[in-house]
């Protein structure tokens, strides 16, 4: 069974969220993602700047298996990306949870993290998905 620290929140779409309480989060994509998706290839990052809304496409994941789309767990603007994942997508399975993070968010809607699935609810969505 993956990891699922208690201290993120999650979406059932396999994004973590860490509030760093002073209005922004970081956001990435599950270790139990990154292991469904095998080695990661490339990783395309949403614009600094750009607005997101909860729920909307805004990155994806490439790997040797598949690309994947990722989804904004919260709404908000871009105000960091990763820019260490061009050089070295492959840090996202090395890392998921640390330096393996896609981006920074300023939020637009802090109350959206409520909505999010601690890790007892996410890791529940896990095991229905293996079965």
């Amino acid at each position: 069974m993956s990891n699922v620290p208690n201290d993120l929140k999650y979406a059932k779409s396999h994004e973590w969220v860490r509030d760093e309480e002073d209005g922004t989060v970081f956001v990435g994509i599950t270790e139990h993602a990154q292991e469904m998706l095998g080695d990661l290839v490339f990783v395309e990052l949403p614009e600094l700047g750009a607005t997101l809304e909860a729920g909307s496409e805004c990155a994806v994941v490439e790997s040797v298996k598949a690309a994947s789309d990722v989804y904004s767990p919260v709404s908000g603007e871009v105000i960091a990306i990763n820019e260490a994942l061009a050089d070295a997508p492959e840090t996202v399975n090395q890392d998921a949870f640390g330096d393996g993070w896609l981006f920074q968010v300023k939020l637009s809607a802090p109350a959206e993290l409520d909505e999010l699935l601690d890790a007892e609810a996410y890791t529940e969505v896990m095991e229905a998905e293996a079965h």
